[in-house]
């Protein structure tokens, strides 16, 4: 690693963005460097000109690509090397105005039921019902899931964020039952292990990857034409579920309604201890 991609991984994390979003700042400078074949301190303001113009003229990249490149390229050169440009305050990528694709309910019924593997339509279920992102879904914690109140406590989301999502009876049941298979005292999904170590032992959660790849095989099977990925079930969540928390309306109010100290709830239910009362 050079000492420049040391110092900007460095500055990324003072700056407190997320490890994905580290790897995609670090990902669009490299492709720079390699498109001008030389180190990213090297590249004057005019070849950057000539790069967004590269991207948007000639490779007509979309619009969120686009902005994703400017985002890592517009980083390096302002906070880490200190060069105030005047082409990184120019750019900006198309406006771009689509609707997400949707899913019906009958659509996903059909996909999840061609995935055969327990963990992966469990965790994509639970995924569906509670509108998570797949990474969400995967580093669920057995002590996020509040039987009493009926919700599952998020931690560190998109923007390190936590928020409470409700929890359909349903989906608590299923994972009450899928626990029961491996019993990890962390994780709802761990890792697979190898042949002779016990599920409980797993160090990790099970891969995202793993989860796509699934989805990816399901829907191809499903014989559903529309461009879909595991992220459509969080952009369809609220179609089904929509009429029993509203959840276009605002999410804010039914997380403190749900964690309000002024709300009696008694001994809490949550976590390990329901899932061990199954």
């Amino acid at each position: 690693m050079t000492a420049l991609r040391q110092r900007m991984i460095e500055d990324l994390q003072l700056r407190g963005l997320s490890k994905s979003t580290q790897i995609a700042y670090v990902r669009v400078v490299r492709q720079l460097a390699e498109h001008y074949g030389k180190s990213p301190d090297r590249i004057s303001e005019e070849e950057v000109r000539q790069y967004f113009l590269y991207l948007k003229n000639d490779k007509q990249i979309a619009p969120g690509t686009f902005g994703a490149a400017r985002a890592g390229i517009k980083f390096l050169f302002v906070h880490t090397l200190g060069r105030e440009w005047r082409t990184l305050d120019l750019v900006r990528p198309s406006r771009e105005r689509k609707l997400p694709v949707v899913l019906s309910v009958s659509e996903v019924r059909k996909i999840l039921g061609h995935v055969r593997t327990p963990r992966f339509r469990v965790c994509l279920n639970t995924i569906y019902a509670c509108g998570l992102r797949i990474s969400e879904g995967v580093s669920l914690q057995v002590r996020a899931i509040d039987s009493e109140r009926m919700v599952v406590h998020v931690q560190h989301g998109k923007g390190n964020k936590d928020r409470y999502v409700p929890l359909p009876q349903c989906i608590l049941e299923m994972l009450r039952e899928f626990w029961c298979t491996h019993r990890h005292p962390q994780w709802l999904f761990p890792f697979p292990t190898q042949d002779g170590i016990p599920p409980a032992m797993a160090t990790k959660p099970m891969s995202v990857r793993g989860v796509q790849y699934c989805f990816k095989v399901a829907l191809d099977e499903s014989g559903i034409p529309k461009e879909v990925t595991v992220h459509t079930l969080r952009h369809s969540y609220g179609r089904p579920f929509g009429c029993l928390v509203n959840i276009s309306l605002d999410m804010t109010r039914y997380q403190e309604r749900v964690s309000s100290p002024w709300r009696s709830r008694g001994p809490s239910n949550s976590g390990l201890v329901s899932f061990q009362g199954t």
